[in-house]
């Protein structure tokens, strides 16, 4: 059974950051890609970043240089940096894994809010 379970949403001021961390109960290594998408209320669920099994990084072209994905293999967690946090960034952020497996199967975590107020 794989499980990835989110942390470290909250409320934050605009300019201010926030860290978030996914922990996942298998090797994030055995993912072909990990990383985050963001829901905002009455919009569709939108890419925010993704990091390949190689540590290949991908990025809404919006958000490039403001938030970083990056990953602990040892420790099994991907964590999402976003600073300069924007009152559009408010959102639920999920935590996504594809399995390297013959099916590819997509996992998805419950999901953390974040809220930036102006």
């Amino acid at each position: 059974q794989v499980q990835l379970v989110e942390s470290g949403g909250g409320l934050v001021q605009a300019g201010g950051s926030l860290r978030l961390s996914c922990a996942a109960s298998k090797s994030v290594l055995s993912f072909i890609a990990m990383g985050w998408y963001r829901q905002a209320p009455g919009k569709q669920r939108e890419l925010v970043a993704l990091m390949s099994s190689g540590g290949t990084t991908n990025y809404a072209d919006s958000l490039k240089g403001r938030f970083t994905v990056s990953r602990d293999i040892t420790k099994n967690i991907v964590d999402l940096q976003m600073n300069s946090l924007k009152p559009e960034d408010t959102a639920v952020y999920y935590c996504y894994g594809k399995r390297a497996t013959l099916t590819q199967d997509i996992y998805w975590g419950q999901g953390t809010q974040v809220t930036v107020s102006s």
